[in-house]
């Protein structure tokens, strides 16, 4: 079924009889009012739409940043002052996120947090200093509903890298990558992987809320609620096969700095005969670097990774996903002198733990207050979409309440209870966090500000509220977080 036809039934431009809000909904800068520009700035990003040739066979429009992607790789300095400017040219209003980066709330953009949107045909100028030191990138922020052509379902990711003032590995060179998929539809149900993350133990009493409310919705006649499945996946916005090599050297030292920047899905990444020392998870040092056969990445998700090129060849790195990577989710890794087919094998089964990173035997300080947090679904309770609620209650686009109020220096910790089967990327704007709990299995040191919670089960982070005024609060996946998944911090 072709994706215009997914958009036709059941009426998806209306949800519960009213229209979705849409960011056409929310006032726009006036320009009148935008003050005179300074200098030249130090970069500058173009919204629009454009053409990716994905593969010579396999051509999208889609919204770009400066008519490419991924959109320009910005390489900037830790403490040193920044000036972006970011130029809208198409006829809805823009959000440009800075993820991962503690900014005050008029540049992180995010519209729940107050931030300004980048008028139609307008642009604004970023004023910042970067910080923290490390790999975050840079994406769109807006309301997408049921209109495929909106927010993260689209091109618009980048990456950043905060060049830290001493690099935690040493390594010959540096490779960017961003995983993407691209022709996304509208299905009903779909199962991700789930078994890949350990601690693997549920909570009988979150799976007996969970499974119970959804017996309760099938038996009222209700089916599945909608997900999104996509045509195209790419690296880089290459289809595997499709774009250069990553070309190598016997015993070259490479850093790989992987980015998902899917709208919904978790992805996976190896390369066979070949292992990733982690360094870096989300940006952050690791305090134990550490080598796996596979990486995981929740949607958002950032890893920082050397890998030592010692069994040459020419291999496909790609996803675990056979449809995946055969629809184009790798990038072929060719050694110098090296020819062939490129060659996939796929690794053992090997379970993602955020713990293999953490200092070992350590405990993180005691909080000064825990915030509990329930997440539950919905199934199908908008117009087919599945809605999702915090402590019962779904955001508000139109109220923007703050769901908790912080007092600024404290320490919190955000004990989340997962009442779905699915997994939460869950991120938390302008502030990092440290894991301190997994599925009742204590942790210590790993600091990200993205996530994965497993179905059914609890995880405990903690952090700082360091960063004064709104905080945005939210599964990183956007068809979660348009239907209810988030919530506002505020910071006094």
């Amino acid at each position: 079924m072709k994706r215009r036809d997914f958009l036709q039934l059941s009426g998806l431009g209306v949800l519960g009889g009213t229209v979705f809000p849409s960011t056409r909904a929310f006032a726009m800068l006036d320009p009148a009012s935008t003050p005179p520009l300074p200098a030249q700035p130090d970069h500058t990003i173009r919204i629009g739409r454009s053409l990716v040739e994905l593969a010579p066979n396999r051509i999208v429009s889609t919204t770009t940043y400066n008519g490419q992607f991924p959109g320009p790789l910005l390489r900037l300095k830790e403490g040193k002052a920044v000036v972006v400017d970011v130029y809208n040219d198409t006829d809805v209003p823009e959000q440009l996120h800075l993820h991962g980066l503690t900014v005050p709330v008029d540049v992180d953009g995010a519209a729940e947090e107050g931030t300004p949107f980048i008028p139609p045909f307008g642009m604004r100028r970023l004023s910042f200093t970067p910080g923290p030191a490390g790999l975050r990138f840079y994406h769109t922020h807006v309301v997408a509903g049921s209109d495929l052509s909106l927010g993260q379902y689209n091109g618009q990711v980048g990456a950043i890298y905060i060049e830290p003032r001493q690099e935690p590995g040493a390594f010959d060179r540096e490779v960017f990558l961003v995983l993407k998929e691209f022709d996304p539809f509208f299905s009903k149900g779909g199962d991700m992987a789930m078994d890949f993350l350990q601690p693997g133990a549920r909570d009988p009493a979150l799976e007996e809320r969970g499974e119970s409310a959804m017996r309760h919705s099938l038996a009222e006649g209700a089916a599945h609620g909608y997900e999104v499945g996509y045509q195209s996946f790419a690296i880089n916005g290459r289809m595997l096969g499709h774009g250069e090599p990553i070309r190598v050297k016997a015993d070259e030292r490479v850093m790989f700095h992987v980015i998902n920047g899917s709208a919904t899905e978790i992805r996976s990444l190896a390369l066979p005969g070949h292992t990733f020392k982690v360094i870096a998870l989300d940006g952050n040092p690791v305090p134990h670097p550490t080598e796996v056969p596979v990486l995981w990445l929740g949607t958002a998700e950032r890893i920082s990774a050397i890998v030592e090129m010692k069994h040459p060849g020419v291999w496909v790195m790609g996803d675990l996903a056979d449809d995946d990577r055969e629809n184009g989710m790798g990038v072929v890794v060719e050694y110098a002198g090296q020819h062939g087919k490129p060659r996939w094998e796929k690794p053992k089964p090997f379970g993602w733990d955020y713990r293999r990173f953490a200092k070992p035997d350590a405990r993180p300080p005691e909080p000064d207050e825990i915030i509990e947090m329930t997440f539950a679904k919905q199934n199908a309770a908008l117009g087919g979409f599945n809605r999702w609620t915090i402590n019962d209650a779904a955001f508000d686009m139109k109220a923007m309440k703050p769901m908790f109020q912080l007092h600024h220096g404290r320490r919190y910790r955000l004990r989340m209870h997962n009442a779905s089967d699915d997994i939460h990327p869950m991120h938390l704007h302008r502030h990092s966090f440290e894991i301190t709990r997994i599925a009742g299995q204590p942790a210590s040191g790993v600091i990200k500000d993205v996530a994965m919670l497993g179905g059914y089960q609890t995880m405990e982070v903690d952090f700082v509220a360091d960063q004064r005024g709104l905080s945005l609060f939210h599964c990183h996946m956007q068809l979660h977080m348009d239907f209810g998944f988030m919530a506002l911090f505020d910071c006094t």
